[in-house]
């Protein structure tokens, strides 16, 4: 009965924090929405700023001008509140973790929560302006630009996927090499095939032209490079560690 009384009590807890989770995240999409037309425009300046003289964005539906500004809030408010989400799922499993497993943990959570939103402002402030520019700079003479405002949401949201995914690459190698599943030697071997498939990722995510491809596979490539030389430290301190205790007991 103690294990029974003890996994409802997870279960409820758990279910606890989902729950703030949930009311976190509308509480602040609540806050949003009298500015959802705002976000949305905010959201859209990279393209808006990149169509030429008397170009606009239109809507092909009759809800959408309603409902496409109200998924941009969401994706704002779920965005914002996705550190107090992951504060939550980290207080319901910390009091089951090791000591050397916390001390893993934090820096791993907080460094890939940092490193998503940095995909995400790469991809807003950099990535954005030079795809709209170089598909503005190709659009035939005669051909109005007028790009749907759902449509537009959709290709934003895919870019910023790619980008904050790929920006966590540090995060997977490190973790890869703590948990023994990979080798700092053998991802420095694999250093090859990581440059072409953030090369081929880059050509089937982004847009057609050769810059975004090039501006998603090389700060990948770099960040794989990062994670090696983070995991390499890792690895040497752990090493020098493991000594310590045989060498005091030889003496």
């Amino acid at each position: 009965m103690s294990s029974e009384n003890s996994f409802l009590s997870h279960l409820l807890e758990l279910r606890d924090r989902l729950l703030r989770s949930i009311v976190g995240m509308l509480a602040l999409t609540i806050l949003l929405l009298p500015f959802a037309n705002d976000i949305y425009r905010l959201l859209a300046e990279p393209l808006l700023l990149s169509l030429p003289v008397g170009g606009q964005m239109i809507a092909t539906e009759v809800t959408t001008p309603f409902f496409i500004p109200m998924k941009a809030v969401l994706l704002v408010a779920f965005l914002l509140s996705s550190p107090y989400t992951i504060y939550q799922l980290w207080a319901f499993v910390a009091p089951g973790l090791h000591d050397s497993e916390r001390r893993l943990l934090i820096p791993l959570v907080l460094s890939s929560v940092l490193l998503l939103f940095c995909g995400i402002a790469f991809a807003y402030f950099l990535v954005f302006p030079v795809v709209f520019g170089f598909i503005s700079s190709t659009t035939p003479e005669g051909v109005a630009m007028m790009t749907d405002i759902g449509r537009y949401l959709d290709f934003a949201l895919t870019l910023f996927i790619a980008f904050g995914l790929a920006f966590e690459t540090p995060v997977v190698v490190v973790l890869l090499v703590r948990l023994g599943v990979v080798s700092v030697n053998a991802l420095r071997e694999a250093r090859a095939y990581v440059i072409v498939g953030a090369f081929v990722l880059g050509a089937i995510v982004t847009p057609p032209d050769i810059m975004s491809q090039f501006l998603l596979a090389i700060p990948m490539w770099i960040l794989y490079e990062i994670g090696i030389m983070v995991a390499g430290l890792i690895e040497q301190r752990n090493q020098a560690f493991s000594k310590t205790p045989q060498s005091e007991n030889h003496r």
